[in-house]
């Protein structure tokens, strides 16, 4: 048997967060030794909510991939390339509609969520109810085995796994495999207020800050409210600073707590411990991100290559999909 195939992919809404590190990003830099991983700007996906202001997408296109090769994502070992740039996966979409019951989108549990958190937004659209479909485009038009994904995301890898199944009893010939759910080892943070993190709220600390902006930031963090004097006892579990310390300060977490719970250490001071240990895990990620946000071009090559490579993979897809629909002369 050959490599086992991986599918993933991000929105293009331009640099990434902590978060985006924690939940997805490292996971996928250890996938990338494991599998063979196919990783895509899924553009169309984000004109699914940003269809009436596309402006800033090309832009976000950019950093996003700077962002991915900062992290460690290596272009030799993987196919890095932008969804648009691959028109099999429409056409893949397209086809999947013809048999997907409605009822099967209607169901999905981030449709109701989302169009309530973005209710702002006109989404009674068809892109943005099929965009579950799509994305059981984006993964079986490589027959991904696995799809690495967080939780909010695993009621859409089932219904990848229905429309494979579906198809394949249809046409009465295994095209596609089911691929697998690896939930990502996701590592919550919160946000420098104590909300969720959320660039709505103003409150994140990007991958790509520069050391003395994630110094201020974490200046800014909300701490111990209860806490009124520096020789106070605190209550770390509270502290949106010692949330931080228990990702970034793995060796120290322990010590902090204590100290902390005895009044023995300052905020400000436990504050300028965690900016050391933030700065230092970020220092060759920002360093990379130099280099790489200086050579455009460098990242547009990747993207083309990338792009050839992914189209090769769906071709040969869409030509055992094309035979057993009937669409092939």
């Amino acid at each position: 048997m050959g490599q086992k195939v991986i599918l993933s992919g991000m929105r293009p809404t331009g640099k990434l967060q902590l978060g985006n590190l924690l939940g997805a990003l490292d996971n996928w830099v250890k996938l990338q030794h494991e599998y063979k991983c196919f990783f895509s700007v899924v553009d169309w996906h984000a004109l699914t909510t940003a269809y009436d202001d596309p402006s800033g997408l090309k832009e976000n296109v950019y950093e996003m991939v700077i962002d991915w090769l900062s992290a460690g994502l290596d272009p030799e070992k993987n196919v890095i390339f932008r969804q648009s740039d691959v028109l099999e996966h429409a056409e893949l979409h397209l086809l999947f509609s013809m048999f997907t019951p409605l009822s099967w989108l209607e169901r999905c549990p981030t449709y109701k969520d989302q169009i309530e958190q973005l209710r702002e937004k006109n989404l009674a659209t068809y892109g943005f109810l099929g965009y579950p479909l799509l994305q059981a485009a984006d993964i079986l038009v490589y027959r991904a085995d696995a799809v690495p994904v967080g939780e909010d995301q695993a009621p859409h890898i089932e219904m990848t796994r229905e429309v494979a199944r579906r198809f394949n009893f249809l046409y009465n010939k295994q095209v596609f495999p089911e691929p697998a759910t690896i939930l990502n080892q996701v590592k919550l943070l919160p946000g420098i207020d104590g909300r969720k993190m959320s660039k709505s709220y103003g409150n994140v600390i990007e991958m790509s800050e520069p050391p003395e902006e994630v110094r201020r930031k974490v200046s800014q963090m909300i701490t111990d409210p209860g806490r009124i004097r520096k020789n106070d006892p605190g209550n770390p579990d509270v502290c949106t600073v010692f949330a931080f310390h228990g990702v970034f300060s793995a060796g120290g977490k322990d010590t902090v707590a204590e100290v902390c719970r005895r009044g023995e250490i300052g905020c400000v001071q436990c504050k300028k411990q965690l900016s050391d240990s933030l700065v230092e895990y970020l220092d060759p990620i920002y360093r990379r991100r130099l280099q790489l946000a200086a050579n455009r071009d460098y990242v547009r090559e990747i993207l083309r290559k990338g792009a050839k490579r992914a189209k090769e993979e769906a071709a040969r897809t869409m030509e055992q999909v094309r035979a057993v629909m009937g669409l092939s002369l």
